[in-house]
C-alpha cells in the first residue's frame, strides 16, 4: 500500500483533529501518501481531496470540530454514488481509507469496500460513546466535561433562587453522557433512554429532598428519554410538584464543540496511529478501538449492531448517591 485517504463523517466530535494529525504524520513516517477528503463521503463523490503533509496538520490538536469538515451524504447511499467515490479514489492511486465517524459512517465504509474494493478502517468518532468495541469514543470525554462545566454554573443559579432545573443532554439512543455527567454533578435523578421514567417516583424523590430542606435540585435528562425529553418531564412534574420554581435548559450542540480534553487528544492520537498501521498490515473492514488500554479491532458489522451497554453498576451508584 502506497497511498491512503482520510475523512471525517457524520456529526463532528472533539478529538477528531488530534486523530487527523496522527493519521497524517503516521502515514508520512511509513512513507505513505495521505489524502485528506473534505466534507466526508460527499467529498469522495465530488473529488474534493488533497494530499496532506506534516505541516498541514500543525497547530490543530487543540481545536474542536474537524479541519476536513463533515457532512451526511445522500448521494453516497446510492450504488452510483459509491461507484463515483471508488473511481475518484482509484484515479489518484488510493488503496486504503480511514473513516472517522459513527455507525452510519461505518456502514458506508463497509459498502465501499464490498463494492469498490477500497480497504477501509474506522475510528470511532461520536460523543455518544455508543459503539461496541471500544471503552470510549472520540469526543465523549469532552462532551461529559462540557456538561459538567455548564451544570455547575446552573447549580449556582438554582441554589440562589430555590429552583428545580431539568437539564437536557445529548443521547437520543444512549444515555452514556447523561449517566456519567449526572453522577459527576450530583444530580438528584438521571433519566435515560435505557430505563423507563416514572414521574410519580421522581416526584416522591423531590418531595423527600424538599423535606430535608434542599435549596435546589438538578435533573439530568437524555434527549431520548422515554418520557419525551426535558420539557415534557418538567411539565408533568410542575403539574404535581410546585415547591420549586421549575426551569429547563437544553445544552444541545454546546456538547459537540470546544477544545478537546487531554483524554480525547490522547485517544485520537492513539487510534489514528493504530488505524494507519492496521491498513498497512492488511487489516480492513474493522473499527480500531481501545479496551483496557489495548488496541482492538472490531468488524464494522459488529461495531454498529452491538452497541455498548449502560454500566448498571454506575446506575446503582447514581441512585445511591442521590439519596
Amino acid at each position: 500500500m502506497k497511498s491512503i485517504a482520510l475523512l471525517s463523517s457524520g456529526g463532528d466530535s472533539p478529538g477528531m483533529n488530534a486523530c487527523i494529525r496522527s493519521v497524517v504524520r503516521t502515514a508520512v513516517n511509513h512513507h505513505l501518501d495521505c489524502w485528506g477528503v473534505y466534507a466526508g463521503y460527499e467529498g469522495l463523490i465530488n473529488g474534493d481531496m488533497r494530499k496532506l503533509g506534516s505541516s498541514d496538520v500543525s497547530n490543530i490538536i487543540q481545536r474542536g470540530g474537524t479541519i476536513l469538515k463533515s457532512s451526511r451524504s445522500k448521494a453516497f447511499r446510492t450504488k452510483a454514488g459509491r461507484q463515483q467515490a471508488g473511481d475518484n479514489l482509484r484515479a489518484k492511486g488510493i488503496e486504503g481509507l480511514v473513516v472517522i465517524g459513527g455507525d452510519g459512517s461505518f456502514q458506508g465504509a463497509q459498502l465501499l469496500e464490498e463494492e469498490q474494493g477500497i480497504k477501509c478502517v474506522g475510528i470511532p468518532g461520536t460523543i455518544d460513546n455508543d459503539l461496541y468495541g471500544t471503552d470510549f469514543t472520540l469526543g465523549f470525554d469532552t462532551a461529559v466535561n462540557t456538561v459538567v462545566q455548564c451544570v455547575d454554573k446552573i447549580r449556582d443559579t438554582a441554589d440562589a433562587h430555590n429552583r428545580l432545573f431539568f437539564v437536557e443532554v445529548m443521547g437520543k439512543d444512549a444515555g452514556f453522557i447523561a449517566l456519567r455527567s449526572g453522577i459527576s454533578i450530583g444530580a438528584e435523578a438521571i433519566l435515560l433512554p435505557e430505563t423507563e421514567t416514572y414521574v410519580d417516583q421522581l416526584i416522591e424523590k423531590l418531595e423527600r429532598g424538599w423535606e430535608r430542606h434542599k435549596s435546589s435540585s438538578i435533573i439530568i435528562v437524555a434527549e431520548g428519554d422515554d418520557a419525551g425529553g426535558a420539557y415534557e418531564v418538567a411539565s408533568k412534574v410542575r403539574a404535581k410538584f410546585d415547591h420549586y420554581e421549575t426551569k429547563v435548559t437544553v445544552l444541545g450542540h454546546l456538547q459537540r464543540g470546544g477544545s478537546p480534553t487531554a483524554n480525547d487528544r490522547l485517544l485520537g492520537s492513539t487510534l489514528g496511529h493504530a488505524a494507519v498501521k492496521a491498513l498497512k498490515g492488511g487489516v480492513s473492514s474493522e473499527m480500531v478501538g481501545q479496551i483496557n488500554g489495548k488496541i482492538v479491532y472490531t468488524p464494522f458489522k459488529k461495531a454498529v449492531k452491538h452497541h455498548q451497554e449502560i454500566n448498571w453498576n454506575m446506575m446503582e451508584l447514581a441512585e445511591l448517591l442521590s439519596l
